[in-house]
């Protein structure tokens, strides 16, 4: 049985769980990224849409642009996920609202040409 990874909001009205895996973990420095989460950028983990599920409470959805929107809690405005019909199959998740971040080391770094410049780098494992 596959384990299952859980995460939610600060206050704890939504969580969420996706089914564990080998998945794509990327730090986003896109400037839409850094807008909606108040941070220099996003680590996602990309997550196949048919492993994950809401189980308690639904997100508020922001249509980010026309190919995306981002879900978060309408209580507290943490971000959680974020969605694009460029990949339909897929969900971005935000490792800071997960259980156990420490669990998901991101590998590449996308935007990078939009990286502030006050970061000298992004780590990311090799």
């Amino acid at each position: 049985m596959s384990k299952k990874i859980k995460g939610g909001c600060f206050c704890g009205a939504i969580n969420f769980e996706f089914i564990s895996g080998d998945y794509l973990v990327a730090n986003c420095h896109c400037q839409m990224c850094r807008k909606t989460s108040a941070a220099p950028f996003v680590t996602w983990v990309v997550v196949p849409k048919a492993n994950f599920n809401y189980t308690q409470g639904q997100p508020s959805i922001l249509k980010s642009s026309e190919k995306g929107q981002r879900e978060f809690c309408h209580q507290c405005g943490t971000p959680m996920v974020f969605r694009t019909s460029e990949r339909p199959d897929v969900v971005d998740i935000t490792t800071g609202c997960l259980e156990n971040p420490n669990d998901f080391v991101p590998s590449v770094a996308v935007h990078d040409e939009s990286k502030l410049k006050w970061l000298s780098h992004t780590e990311v494992s090799k």
